[in-house]
């Protein structure tokens, strides 16, 4: 194996690579994984220098404090290239302050925006054949933290890993999506962690979306924990209501995660004189939308999929169904942010960042 060093990230090359083997043009979404991962390690009250070595397992001890109480955090990203073989992030001190944010509210401690940053670029350097060109594909980014500190007592860790690792990825969905409302799940409650990214809310929403599958529905809308009386995500989304031709979405809170997707995608219906309301919205609200003509669409936002049209919604055991419109909001704005993705298109906003 080969050690390299730039700046303060050292770098161990793998001797072999599986890229051969990759079908670049049928991926699925995070199943495939490149050559290289990043590990950073906390200890002695402090995060050592990141190392990029070969992508392979970890050994963790079993009394190691993820394992027994879910300390554990993650960010999704995506490298671009373009026609010029330039590589390119959306937005990544978005997600560094939003990792952050996350590793405060479970108590682990902030990783550095150099470690953050320095580290990212010099995998995704070392990596940089993975990323896919095929339009629509990507290379999905996985920075994630979580206690790797010893013990069964309850409390924070003294020890933690930082990691990335890397998956060259083709579009997250496909097809139509049909979405249940929830009526007696909830995905966060006021006062929790429904706003970060932390491991445990992804789990606990498994079971209440197997129900919906079960049921023939892909995913499931979120209401709020009191009432189920306010939409709050889709799946592991943010959700965009149109009625007429006003774009709704609900306010941030303790129990939305502020996606970086939809802060974009509020800015750029803005720049398109698309009327933008960030506001509450009720079930019944859209129920009597969808019955007299004036919803006209809904979709999830997020990194993975970037926008996620709805087709169909299901609520008290009745579907309704979406127009099915020529010229959608949802495809005009998933066209924008991909065309700045992609350096296909101008950055007025200044989200593109060359790595």
């Amino acid at each position: 194996m080969e050690i390299t060093g730039k700046n303060f990230v050292s770098v161990e090359k793998s001797t072999t690579s599986k890229i051969d083997q990759i079908d670049f043009d049928n991926l699925s979404f995070g199943s495939v994984f490149t050559d290289h991962m990043l590990v950073c390690n906390y200890k002695n009250g402090a995060w050592e220098a990141p190392q990029v070595v070969p992508y392979g397992p970890i050994t963790l001890d079993p009394s190691a404090k993820i394992f027994h109480y879910g300390q554990s955090i993650f960010e999704g990203m995506k490298a671009y290239k373009d026609s010029n073989e330039d590589v390119w992030l959306f937005r990544p001190l978005d997600n560094h302050k939003r990792l952050n944010i996350s590793a405060k509210r479970l108590a682990i401690p902030e990783i550095p925006e150099k470690f953050f940053m320095e580290g990212l670029k010099t995998l995704l350097e070392v990596d940089e054949k993975w990323i896919p060109k095929k339009d629509g594909s990507s290379l999905y980014i996985r920075p994630f933290i979580f206690a790797s500190g010893e013990g069964f007592h309850a409390s924070p860790a003294n020890e933690y890993k930082f990691m990335i690792c890397l998956a060259p990825s083709g579009s997250y969905f496909s097809g139509k999506v049909k979405v249940l409302i929830e009526e007696k799940y909830s995905r966060s409650a006021n006062g929790g962690v429904g706003y970060a990214k932390a491991g445990g809310n992804y789990a606990g929403q498994f079971y209440p979306t197997q129900l919906a599958v079960e049921k023939g529905y892909n995913q499931v809308i979120w209401t709020d924990d009191n009432t189920h009386e306010y939409i709050e995500e889709a799946g592991a989304m943010n959700i965009f209501v149109r009625i007429n031709d006003t774009l709704i979405t609900g306010p941030t809170s303790d129990r939305i995660l502020d996606g970086i997707t939809r802060k974009s995608i509020i800015e750029i219906a803005k720049d398109e004189n698309i009327s933008v309301e960030v506001r509450k919205i009720t079930v019944t609200e859209v129920v009597e939308a969808a019955k007299n003509g004036s919803l006209k669409e809904m979709f999830g936002a997020g990194t993975a999929a970037v926008i996620s049209p709805i087709s169909t919604f299901g609520y008290k055991e009745t579907d309704y169904d979406l127009p099915e419109l020529t010229e959608s909001y949802a495809s005009r704005l998933k066209t924008r942010i991909t065309d700045i993705q992609y350096n296909r298109s101008e950055d007025k906003f200044g989200w593109r960042y060359k790595a």
